[in-house]
C-alpha cells in the first residue's frame, strides 16, 4: 500500500491525465479491432446468406423444376407418342445440367450440401437410366400405347426417390439457411454486447478520471486553497503541507517556502518596525533637546551680540582714552601693549559676529523669495566696491543670471565672501582678475552651476577640504586678515539652498570656486529636506 501510494505521488497531474489517456486509447484499439473483427464476421455470414446459400436455394427449386418437367415430358410422351413432348424433357436435362454446376460453385465448401446434390444427381440419373430412357426407346413415334400398372408403378417409385432426395436438400439448404442466420444474430448479439461494453468501459473510465481527478487534484489544491487563506488571514505559523502528485506537491512546498519567507521577512519588519519605533522616540527626544538647544543657541546668540560685545568695546575704548590720556607717560613698548590690547578686542568683536552670522544661516535667515542672483551679486560687488577698486579688480560677470528660489541676504553674502576671496588672496604681481560663469549642470538637470575663477596664489589640491572647514586657514593672520570662516560659510548658504560647492583642483592658473543652486522647480522640492540638514 506504501509502494503504491509512493508511486501514486511520484506520478505528476498531466501524468495521470496522459495514463487514463492512453487507458481510453487502448480501450478504443481493442474495441476497434475486435469491432472490426464482429463486422467482418457479420459482414462474411451475411454474404454467405445472400451470396451462396440463398442463391443454392434457389437452384436446387430449379433443380427440382427441371427434374418435375423431365417425368412429364417422359409421362407426355409414353402417352401420345410425339416427339415434341421429349422437349421439356431434353430443355429439363438442360436445366438439370446448369442448375447442378450452379450450385457445386455455390456450395463447393458445405461438404452436407454438396452431398445431398450428388444424392439428387445420382437418383435423378438412377431415375433415367432406369426408366426414362428405357420407357423412350420402347415407345414407336406416332403409334400412342397404354403404359402397364407395373411400369407406372416402378417409374413412380423411382422419381419418389428422387422426390425424397430433393426434400431433403431442400432441408439441408433450409438448415443452412437458419444456421447462417443464427450465426448472423449471434454475431450482432456480440457485437452489440461489445460496443455497450465499451460505451460502459468509456463511461468507467470518465468516473475513474473524475475520481483521480478530485483525489489527486481537486482535493490538495482545495486543502492547498484552506491552508494558503488561513495564513493570508493572518495565521502566519500555520505550516502548509503538500499532498497529491508531484508537481501539486512541489507547488505545496514551493507557497510554504514563500510562508517561511514571508514570516522571516516579518519578523525582520517587525524587529524593524521596533527599532524605528525607538530610534523615532530617540528622534523625538532629540528633537526636544534640538529645540531647548536652540533656544538657548538663540539666547546665547543675544547675549553675544549684545552683553559680550559691551565689555569689548569698553576695554577697547579705555585703551584707547588710557593712551589718549597718558601718552607723553607711556613708552614705546607702553603703546604697543595697547594697541595689542586694542587690536584684539576688534578681532574678538569680528569673530564674535561672524560666529552670529554663521550660525543664523538657516535659522534665523528663513526666507524662500524669488532672488535674482543678478542683482545679489551686484549687491556683493556694490558692497566690495572699496577693495575692488583698490586692488584695480576685473570682474567678468555673465550678461544674465537665472533667478532661484532663496534667501536674498545669504545669496548676497555667498557673492561677497567669494568675491571677496578673489581680491584678498590675490597674486602679489598681477592685478586680480575675477571670472564669473554660469551653466546648466551636467549631473543635474534640475540645477544651475556657477563658478568664481581668479588668478590669484590658488589652494593647493590637499587643503580642497579642508578650507571649508570652519575656522581653518592656510596663512597667517599676519599675511591675510579674517577670522577663517567665510568659505565654512558659503558651505553651509550654499547646502541650505540644496547645492553643493567645491574647488576645481583641474584649474591650475588660480582658485575656481564652482557651486550649485537648484533651479525655481526643483527649489521648493528640496526646501524641506534642506531646512532639516540645517537645522542639524
Amino acid at each position: 500500500m506504501t509502494g503504491g501510494r509512493w508511486a501514486g505521488r511520484r506520478l505528476t497531474v498531466q501524468g495521470w491525465i496522459r495514463l487514463v489517456l492512453a487507458l481510453m486509447a487502448l480501450l478504443v484499439v481493442v474495441g476497434a479491432v475486435v469491432g472490426a473483427g464482429l463486422l467482418q464476421r457479420t459482414a462474411s455470414v451475411t454474404d454467405h446468406l445472400l451470396l451462396d446459400v440463398g442463391p443454392a436455394q434457389t437452384e436446387a427449386y430449379r433443380l427440382q423444376a427441371a427434374l418435375v418437367n423431365q417425368e412429364t415430358g417422359i409421362r407426355g410422351y409414353a402417352i401420345a407418342a410425339d416427339r415434341q413432348f421429349l422437349d421439356p424433357y431434353a430443355q429439363g436435362k438442360k436445366d438439370e445440367a446448369h442448375a447442378v454446376a450452379r450450385m457445386r460453385a455455390l456450395i463447393g465448401e458445405r461438404p452436407e450440401l454438396l452431398d445431398d446434390l450428388e444424392t439428387v444427381e445420382k437418383r435423378a440419373a438412377e431415375w433415367r437410366r432406369t426408366y426414362a430412357e428405357p420407357l423412350v426407346e420402347g415407345v414407336t413415334p406416332g403409334k400412342p400405347r397404354t403404359i402397364d400398372q407395373a411400369t407406372a408403378e416402378r417409374g413412380k417409385k423411382t422419381f419418389d426417390r428422387v422426390r425424397s432426395a430433393a426434400a431433403k436438400q431442400n432441408a439441408g439448404l433450409a438448415a443452412a439457411v437458419e444456421d447462417g442466420q443464427d450465426q448472423l444474430a449471434s454475431s450482432r448479439k456480440v457485437r452489440d454486447v461489445v460496443l455497450i461494453a465499451m460505451v460502459v468501459m468509456f463511461l468507467l473510465t470518465g468516473v475513474v478520471l473524475t475520481i483521480l481527478i478530485r483525489l489527486l487534484v481537486a482535493r490538495p489544491l482545495e486543502e492547498l486553497r484552506i491552508a494558503t487563506r488561513r495564513v493570508a488571514q493572518g495565521d502566519f505559523d500555520h505550516v502548509i503541507t503538500g499532498g497529491g502528485p508531484v508537481d501539486l506537491t512541489a507547488v505545496a512546498m514551493d507557497v510554504e517556502n514563500m510562508r517561511q519567507r514571508i514570516v522571516a521577512e516579518l519578523d525582520s519588519s517587525r524587529e524593524q518596525r521596533e527599532v524605528l519605533t525607538r530610534q523615532t522616540a530617540d528622534l523625538d527626544a532629540q528633537t526636544v533637546e534640538l529645540r531647548r538647544s536652540n533656544a538657548e543657541l538663540e539666547q546665547f546668540a543675544y547675549v553675544a551680540s549684545h552683553d559680550l560685545q559691551e565689555p569689548l568695546r569698553k576695554v577697547a575704548s579705555f585703551c584707547q582714552l588710557l593712551e589718549k590720556r597718558y601718552s607723553d607717560q607711556l613708552d614705546d613698548r607702553a603703546r604697543q601693549y595697547i594697541d595689542f590690547a586694542v587690536d584684539g578686542a576688534k578681532r574678538m568683536q569680528i569673530l564674535i559676529n561672524d560666529l552670529l552670522t554663521f550660525s543664523r544661516v538657516g535659522r534665523v535667515n528663513d526666507a524662500r523669495l524669488p532672488v535674482d542672483l543678478d542683482q545679489a551679486l551686484g549687491k556683493a560687488l556694490a558692497n566690495l566696491d572699496s577693495s575692488v577698486t583698490d586692488s584695480c579688480a576685473l570682474v567678468d560677470r555673465p550678461d544674465e543670471l537665472p533667478r532661484i528660489v532663496g534667501d536674498p541676504t545669504l545669496v548676497t553674502m555667498l557673492w561677497q565672501n567669494l568675491v571677496g576671496n578673489a581680491v584678498k588672496f590675490r597674486h602679489p604681481d598681477r592685478p586680480p582678475q575675477i571670472r564669473i560663469t554660469c551653466e546648466q549642470d551636467p549631473d543635474d538637470p534640475d540645477a544651475w552651476r556657477l563658478c568664481v575663477t581668479d588668478n590669484g596664489i590658488g589652494i593647493p589640491a590637499e587643503f580642497e577640504d579642508k578650507v571649508f572647514v570652519i575656522f581653518q586657514r592656510l596663512h597667517s593672520r599676519d599675511a591675510y586678515g579674517g577670522t577663517g570662516i567665510g568659505l565654512a560659510l558659503c558651505k553651509k548658504i550654499v547646502e541650505y539652498h540644496g547645492g553643493r560647492i567645491w574647488i576645481d583642483t583641474a584649474y591650475t592658473g588660480g582658485t575656481r570656486f564652482c557651486f550649485t543652486l537648484p533651479s525655481t522647480d526643483a527649489a521648493d522640492i528640496l526646501h524641506t529636506g534642506t531646512e532639516d540638514k540645517a537645522l542639524k
